[in-house]
C-alpha cells in the first residue's frame, strides 16, 4: 500500500507517493507543505543542506554558476523526484543552485530526519538511489544535447520536460529565464520560439509558451527528450 491516495503534495510527488504506508508514517509528522514561489532561490550555492524538497507540482532548476557570475541549467526536478539528494551521501553543501523555474507546490523535510529513514535501507532508499540514478542520466544527457543539438531542438526537449512536471498547458518563461537556462543569447531563445511557433508546436507571447500540438512536438524534438523519460521510468517503476 503506498503513502496515499488523496492529491497532497505529498501523493503527487513520485518518492513520496510510492513509500509504503509505514515508512512514509514515520516521515508524515516532519514533512512540511511550501510553495515554489517562481525565482525562488531554496538552495544556494556552496550553503549547507538543509532540508530536501519533494515538489508536487512545478520546476525547480538546478543551476551551475560560474565566477563570473554567468549561469546554466544542468538539469530540473519536478514531481518525479527531490532536490537536496547529494546529502543522502553525505555530502553536505553543492556548489549549484536550486531555483523555482516553474511555480508549484512541494514538502520539505530536515535532511537528519529524512537520512535516518535513509540509513534504514527500506524503500526510501531503494527509491532515492534509482531516482539517483536517473537525474546523473539526464545530466549526463543535457550537457550531449547542448553540444550536439540545435537550439530549436534544445528547447522542444526543454519544454517538454517541464510540460510533464505541470498540470495544464501553459508556462510562464521570459526570454531571459530560457536564455539562462539554455544557456545561449536572449536572440537565440527568440529565434528558436519563432520557429516552433510558425511550425505551430507553441503560442510564444512575451514571458509565456503555450504548448499547442504536443504530439507534433515529441516528433520535432531530438532523441535526448525521449532518452531521459525512459531512463526516468525505468528506475521509478513497481
Amino acid at each position: 500500500m503506498s503513502a496515499s491516495q488523496d492529491s497532497s503534495p505529498a501523493n503527487r510527488n513520485r518518492i513520496l507517493g510510492s513509500l509504503p504506508l509505514e515508512e512514509y508514517n514515520r516521515l508524515a509528522p516532519h514533512l512540511e507543505p511550501v510553495e515554489l514561489e517562481l525565482r525562488k532561490i531554496i538552495q544556494e550555492s556552496g550553503d549547507a543542506i538543509r532540508y530536501a524538497y519533494f515538489p508536487g507540482n512545478g520546476v525547480i532548476s538546478i543551476v551551475a554558476c560560474m565566477r563570473d557570475g554567468s549561469t546554466v541549467e544542468i538539469g530540473v526536478v519536478g514531481p518525479e523526484g527531490m532536490v537536496g539528494i547529494h546529502a543522502l551521501l553525505g555530502i553536505e553543501s553543492t556548489p549549484n543552485e536550486s531555483m523555482v523555474q516553474v511555480p508549484g507546490d512541494g514538502m520539505r523535510i530536515r535532511i537528519g530526519t529524512l537520512l535516518d529513514e535513509f540509513r534504514r535501507g527500506g524503500a526510501l532508499q531503494d527509491l532515492t538511489l534509482r531516482y539517483l540514478y536517473a537525474f546523473m542520466m539526464q545530466i549526463s544527457q543535457t550537457a550531449a544535447c547542448n553540444r550536439l543539438h540545435t537550439v530549436e531542438e534544445r528547447l522542444a526537449r526543454w519544454l517538454l520536460m517541464c510540460h510533464d512536471r505541470v498540470e495544464g498547458d501553459e508556462l510562464a518563461l521570459t526570454h531571459d529565464f530560457l536564455a539562462m537556462m539554455l544557456g545561449v543569447r536572449r536572440a537565440g531563445v527568440t529565434g528558436a520560439a519563432v520557429a516552433l511557433q510558425a511550425e505551430g508546436y507553441i503560442r510564444y507571447s512575451r514571458g509565456h509558451v503555450t504548448v499547442m500540438d504536443r504530439k507534433a512536438l515529441e516528433e520535432f524534438v531530438c532523441e535526448c527528450y525521449a532518452a531521459v523519460k525512459a531512463e526516468f521510468d525505468r528506475a521509478l517503476m513497481h
